[in-house]
């Protein structure tokens, strides 16, 4: 059975609280849709702001493949007709192949938020649906708090549902707009509604009460052929239905064709894309696609993993375009060390009890591997047989100070021993460039290094890369030791226990906490 896809994203997405798209974001993002295989894009409500005017009049340039651009309104005003209604006008305006408009089906909010009457309402809908249909579109009429005014009044819901159908509609969406249903009721109601109307069915869902993704599956089960959502579940209050996790579930799991099975591999490309393009940090632990939705922490996962991935995975991670990791820590067995060793190119095999009880003691201490994955490369080459340091560091001084209303400074002396050479060097970073962008990893055959952030030398080993020291100022010269100012006073004892501070353990707060 196939499913339409109806994403609002670019509308109901929209109104999450700190999601702002511009025009451009939103042309691009009706491209990604497309390409996916979404059937319906809904780009926004052209009666509400010159932004969704804007675009959809610039939509009307894209080649879209596959999706519907469609455009969101509202029922007719109450005692105005619908060839008079400003918003029915702008939706026919957009040029859209499809409209969705939205009509109340809770006498609550027909009496108290439209302040009219439940027949008038009727008139409304059904006034609004045939105008559009008059008009070509496709018409998707929204039952807003459909299942809110089911339990209030079975009769009166229902009938709003009929004045749509007798006018036209080509489709239905139930609507949970307030997100307090639970499944069991919403296929209940989906059931009744569809030996109701002969009007194919969909589904739009809010996630207030966590379950939207649920709702949206059972009423796929109970009869609707359509699903609303938005990608990433992004949406008002809590949230839309999420997209992202519903195809892959009636995909592969309720045998529900969606989109391609070559373009469902690149469900993570598109939760993803969507994120950058709307500037929000994707979330690590989403289902299906982040970027821990396959990571196995605990010894025994990972033991039982290495042998058959299906014992501690519901889906493969490459059907949906992601991939399976191994994470290290004081839980990890033996597995999680050899097979992480593997992905970084550095055997641990025969090693793994060793490594591990290092990594145990140390993160006992305080310490964290999860995410310092150049430090446990490091533990397990250093503890291969024959392993030789390539240099041995001495002492570190980080010094910063501001004097005489001058910018601050940082200066970080490194003192290394490489074979029987001692070399060291004394580099300096203006305040402003302690900020720099993303650590250096660039080599080199030397082992005088300084640190690109100089702010942070001791605790982001990561970040160190080749620098020449700096010609001593006018006046001064380097301590052969430590590369000191000559003349400079020495450490008083605040000074002292802020060095010393520096040399304890790092939190494990720090990505690159723990020992090399």
């Amino acid at each position: 059975m196939q499913i339409a896809l109806f994403d609002t994203t670019l509308r109901d997405g929209t109104q999450s609280e700190g999601l702002s798209l511009s025009v451009e974001d939103k042309l691009k993002i009706t491209r990604v849709l497309d390409g996916f295989g979404i059937h319906f894009v809904e780009g926004g409500y052209p009666g509400s702001n010159p932004k969704d005017v804007e675009f959809f009049r610039r939509a009307r340039e894209l080649r879209l493949r596959q999706a519907k651009l469609t455009a969101f309104g509202s029922t007719r005003r109450a005692g105005v007709a619908a060839a008079s209604d400003p918003n029915l006008g702008a939706l026919v305006e957009a040029h859209t192949p499809a409209v969705c408009i939205f009509g109340k089906s809770w006498l609550l909010h027909v009496t108290t938020v439209l302040g009219t009457t439940a027949e008038e309402n009727l008139a409304m809908v059904g006034d609004s649906v045939a105008f559009l249909k008059a008009a070509g579109r496709e018409v998707v009429y929204d039952a807003e708090h459909f299942f809110d005014g089911f339990r209030a009044d079975r009769d009166y819901a229902l009938a709003t549902l009929k004045a749509a159908a007798a006018a036209g509609a080509d489709w239905i969406a139930l609507c949970d707009t307030n997100g307090g249903c639970l499944p069991s009721f919403v296929a209940e109601v989906v059931a009744i509604v569809k030996q109701t109307v002969p009007t194919r069915l969909g589904i739009h869902t809010h996630n207030d009460s966590d379950l939207a993704v649920a709702n949206a599956l059972a009423a796929v089960e109970a009869g609707c052929t359509m699903v609303q959502g938005t990608i990433n579940g992004w949406g008002e209050r809590c949230g839309n239905a999420n997209l992202i996790s519903i195809i892959p579930a009636l995909q592969l799991k309720m045998d529900r064709r969606c989109v391609p099975d070559e373009n469902l591999a690149r469900l993570t490309e598109l939760s993803r894309t969507v994120s950058e393009i709307a500037n929000i940090r994707p979330r690590a632990h989403a289902p299906y696609v982040g970027a821990s939705a396959f990571a196995h922490k605990g010894g025994a996962h990972v033991a039982a993993v290495e042998k058959l991935t299906t014992t501690y995975e519901h889906v493969p991670p490459e059907r949906v375009g992601n991939q399976r990791k191994f994470v290290v820590s004081e839980l990890s067995g033996r597995g999680n060390v050899r097979l992480r060793a593997i992905e970084l190119g550095a055997d641990a095999r025969g090693l793994e009890k060793e490594v591990l009880a290092r990594i145990k003691e140390l993160e006992s201490k305080g310490y964290q591997f999860e995410a310092a994955e150049g430090s446990f490369e490091l533990l397990v080459r250093r503890t291969k047989p024959g392993h030789a340091a390539p240099f041995e560091m001495l002492d570190v001084v980080v010094i910063s100070e501001r004097r005489r209303g001058n910018e601050m400074f940082v200066e970080a002396t490194v003192k290394l021993r490489v074979g029987d050479e001692v070399v060291h060097t004394v580099p300096r970073a203006r305040a402003r460039c302690t900020r720099s962008t993303a650590p250096s990893t660039r080599r080199s055959s030397r082992t005088t290094r300084s640190c690109a952030r100089c702010s942070s030398v001791t605790s982001r080993c990561a970040s160190w890369i080749p620098r020449r020291p700096p010609a001593p100022r006018p006046g001064c010269s380097s301590s052969p030791a430590w590369g000191l100012i000559a003349g400079a006073p020495s450490a008083s004892p605040r000074t002292s226990s802020r060095r010393a501070a520096r040399r304890s353990p790092m939190p494990s707060s720090s990505p690159w906490c723990a020992p090399g």
